[in-house]
């Protein structure tokens, strides 16, 4: 324990009143502000709309002019509510991970959230921990810091107990460093943008970069305005070579609707419902508990292949409970499960003092002290709150159970060899009643190899070869029972140096610990097996702890241990790691190992991982997923996503959410194209014909389309973005094109486009020539056909293989609530006033009779094409 009594609760008030709170502003945050002259600034629409507005304003259509600034207006504010709320969203997910650090406060060490550490704090940093604050060390334990943040250089560097009256760097941790090796008590010095990492704050706050997806999107974009550019042009040139009249005012006319026609084809909405899509299935996915660091990454979540997954705490709940003891030569059972301190000691099924059995009494002794946990009583009996490792944990309370306790040990610890994945050990040297004791806890495996002697009852004695086989069966016999073991050993010593540290150690024993598989999670592999995504199970537990976990969870396939893969060079391992499903006592460096192999063979990895040396596999693996509750900082600071529960069907369900965002990208994407190409193609071809029909061009006015493209081409699009999952989103393979719009899809788009064509010209050839209405009649109920089309088209776009009238309206409400919006606003332009704006006349029942035949025609025809295509399969567009 460390001496330090640290500040009182009254203190630290005082001063967090004074200091405030724990915090970095980042500076390059973006704000309300920022996102409205960043809509002005990209909308290229906005642009055009303007000078098709001066040009009204120019030639005294000021009704027009006016129009059009309303119009601009609406598009400005819609594109910046929705980016401001996909902001906020994404900001909300990033403070879901409440950081949190343990202080000694009132004398004892406590867990609070990072944000209200205030100078003066004494606070306790270990292996893996991001540094909240500038602190100057008062004790430290084979420490070493990662500096790279602030000094661009990955080496790992040694610090030194400074004291406050004289210290420099090397005295000192840092702010938002990290540690990497041992443990450290440190005061600390300054917090928030008083540290050395907050003076820098605006060089290194960060912004998310371009995401691949919005590259995509832009793409497709540019050769929308490419084609759109070329169209209009045409049109023009077309209704300028037959106009009878040449004068100013009808060449500014028509490059007014040149203008309008270019815009309305123009996708600007398409960054904006991008963002928002991407923002909305985030928050979904954290209502899921999965957070997600890197927007970027969801379009990469629907493409898994293949997921590895640590055992401890992701596929088994990562709750332990220490159930047998093997020392003396026998087995001792222990009772009670949890985190509760209810339990009995058996041997031979009777219950037995556990401190008055030599041998088990001092192995309870290591357990307790070569311990880094915290627990707590919560009040309730004997249940207890804990702060550490489930195992470290798990081994305190297994102490309880005995009526051991650590705060009721007088001792000093005096050195410590901490735990790393390399020596999967951990040692310290403690003072008790004058005497100096190492204790070692680690794997058996390695943790036998420095032991000389063994400890039955009374006695020790020689531990002999033989012996070492028996004591490695025992232990082989309780992990094929899904008992996850630790072995215990000790010797009394002389001297406070760590020279010889650990040889020659007197074995106690080894504990085994229950850690179940967590509930769902046979049903979660089961999904990825029929989703084409194929599990690996990575622990450091041995082989048969780890094949009896497997066979609980009904993974099936070949195991493979660390030293067989070191003994492997990377070809080959990608050769046969194919047929591996299991990796046994592995430590970092071979996950790093084993995502490579598996990405050389084209495989796309979600890769799981909590410690400190896992970020480099992290790192390398396509999507890497840090831990909530059991991670470090180290590790979550380098994750793409992180799991607030730790659970494996976490992940699955992460994985669904991005194949469903994916899906719905594309499903926005082609429909909004589809409706602006059916726009372009209405008024080239209504030009074409209108000589021989006799119609007046053009078919739609500028204003008509400016409000057509305003509420049914954005609404709708960002609506089929909220598109719920579908129940067989896990029942196909992943995707391996990962173009938003591939064949099929452009063959969808000018299908459904060159079809809204025919049903909006039939519309104005059946007003104007078969009922003989008027141009400005035709015109109207063209507008209304065209809108009432697109909506249905946006029904049809729900789903590709489901009908739009044997489908509930409610799948989606969002789409429901956006077309209603369109339909009262072409009402409104209609039938009130705001007809002379818009140039429309008041339809009557032939009219919007014309108009519901038709948009019903269009569901009827896709239905249909559905039906046969579900049963003949000539067009798979779902799994492309």
């Amino acid at each position: 324990m460390f001496k330090e009594k640290g500040l009182t609760k009254k203190e630290a008030e005082k001063r967090l009143e004074k200091y405030g709170l724990n915090e970095i502003k980042d500076i390059s945050k973006t704000t309300p502000l920022k996102i409205l002259l960043r809509q002005i600034k990209s909308n290229f629409m906005v642009y055009l709309l303007a000078v098709a507005m001066f040009i009204s304003f120019f030639v005294g259509k000021s009704v027009t002019a006016y129009t059009i600034l309303v119009i601009i207006f609406m598009v400005i504010s819609v594109g910046f509510i929705q980016e401001y709320r996909s902001e906020k969203t994404i900001n909300a997910l990033k403070n879901m991970l409440v950081p949190v650090s343990i202080v000694i406060r009132d004398g004892k060490e406590q867990e609070i959230q990072s944000a209200i550490i205030v100078p003066g704090d004494i606070i306790i940093l270990r292996n893996g921990e991001k540094i909240p604050a500038d602190c100057l060390l008062i004790e430290e334990r084979e420490l070493r810091v990662n500096e790279a943040v602030l000094t661009g250089e990955s080496k790992e560097v040694s610090k030194k107990i400074g004291s406050e009256k004289k210290y420099s760097d090397e005295n000192l941790v840092f702010m938002g460093t990290y540690i990497v090796n041992g443990r450290c008590a440190a005061k600390v010095m300054h917090t928030g943008m008083n540290t050395k990492f907050g003076k820098i704050a605006g060089l290194i706050s960060s912004t998310e970069k371009e995401l691949p997806l919005q590259k995509k999107v832009n793409k497709i974009a540019k050769y929308m305005v490419f084609l759109a550019i070329i169209i209009s042009v045409l049109t023009g040139l077309i209704m300028l070579s037959r106009s009878t009249v040449l004068n100013e005012e009808a060449i500014l006319g028509i490059l007014i609707l040149v203008i309008a026609l270019a815009v309305s084809a123009f996708p600007e909405g398409f960054p904006v419902v991008l963002i928002t899509t991407l923002a909305t299935g985030a928050h979904h996915m954290a209502k899921k508990n999965a957070i997600v660091n890197r927007m970027s990454i969801i379009e990469t979540l629907g493409e898994t292949t293949v997921i590895c997954s640590d055992k401890t705490g992701t596929i088994t709940k990562g709750e332990m409970t220490v159930k047998r003891i093997f020392a003396n030569n026998t087995f001792y059972e222990i009772t009670g499960t949890g985190y509760e301190g209810k339990g009995d000691f058996l041997h031979n099924h009777k219950k037995i003092d556990a401190n008055k059995e030599p041998t088990l009494r001092n192995l309870i002794y290591n357990a307790v002290l070569c311990n880094d946990s915290i627990i707590e009583r919560t009040g309730n009996n004997m249940e207890f709150r804990t702060i550490g490792s489930p195992t470290e944990s798990a081994l305190s309370i297994m102490g309880v159970k005995a009526g051991l306790f650590k705060e009721d040990i007088t001792f000093k610890r005096v050195q410590e060899i901490p735990f790393n994945s390399e020596r999967k050990m951990m040692s310290v040297l403690c003072e008790i009643n004058k005497e100096k004791v190492v204790y070692s806890k680690g794997a058996l495996e390695y943790l036998i190899k420095k032991c000389k002697f063994i400890q039955k009852n009374k006695k020790i004695s020689i531990l002999s070869d033989l012996e070492k086989k028996k004591i490695l069966e025992y232990n082989k016999n309780m992990a094929s029972n899904s008992l996850r073991t630790i072995a215990f050993a000790y010797k009394k010593v002389n001297t406070s140096t760590k020279d010889h540290f650990e040889d020659d150690l007197v074995f106690l024993g080894c504990a085994g610990m229950e850690d179940p598989a967590r509930e769902g999670v046979k049903e979660a592999i089961g999904q990825c097996y029929s989703a084409g995504i194929k599990v690996k199970m990575i622990t450091g537990d041995n082989k048969e702890t780890a094949m009896s976990i497997a066979k609980e969870i009904g993974l099936h396939g070949k195991i493979m241990e660390g030293i067989e893969l070191d003994n492997l060079s990377d070809d080959e391992l990608a050769k046969i790691i194919g047929t591996i499903t299991i990796f046994a006592r592995v430590n970092p460096e071979h996950k790093l190992k084993i995502i490579k192999a598996l990405k050389s063979n084209g495989e796309i990895v979600t890769m799981t991982g909590d410690g400190v040396n896992d970020a480099p596999a992290l790192k390398e693996a396509h999507i890497g997923i840090a831990m909530g509750k059991n991670g470090t900082d180290v590790s979550r600071s380098v994750a793409d996503l992180t799991l607030k529960d730790d659970n494996f069907s976490t992940i699955v369900s992460a994985i669904s959410e991005g194949r469903t965002i994916f899906k719905n990208i594309r499903k926005f994407s082609t429909y909004q194209l589809s409706c602006n190409f059916a726009e372009l193609l209405i008024l080239f071809i209504g030009v074409l014909l209108s000589p021989f029909l006799g119609w007046q061009i053009p078919m739609l006015l500028a204003l008509q389309i400016l409000f057509m493209n305003l509420v049914t081409d954005n609404l709708p699009a960002i609506t089929l973005g909220l598109n719920p999952s579908s129940n067989d989103s896990m029942m196909e393979p992943p995707r391996k094109n990962s173009e938003i719009l591939n064949k099929k899809l452009f063959i969808l788009l000018l299908f459904t486009g060159s079809l809204l064509t025919v049903l909006v010209l039939s519309s104005y050839f059946l007003a104007f020539n078969v009922f003989g209405e008027t141009h400005e009649y035709a015109r109207t109920v063209a507008l209304f056909s065209l809108i009432g089309l697109e909506i249905a088209s946006a029904f049809n776009f729900r789903s590709y293989r489901k009908g739009v009238l044997n489908r509930g309206l409610m799948v989606n409400p969002y789409l429901v609530y956006a077309s209603a919006i369109s339909l009262i606003a072409t009402f409104v332009i209609i039938y009130s006033p705001l007809n002379k704006v818009f140039e429309t006349v008041p339809l009557g029942i032939d009219g919007l009779l014309i108009v519901a035949v038709l948009s019903l025609s269009l569901a009827l025809i896709f239905d249909l094409l559905k039906y046969v295509n579900n049963k003949k399969k000539f067009f798979d567009i779902e799994h492309v």
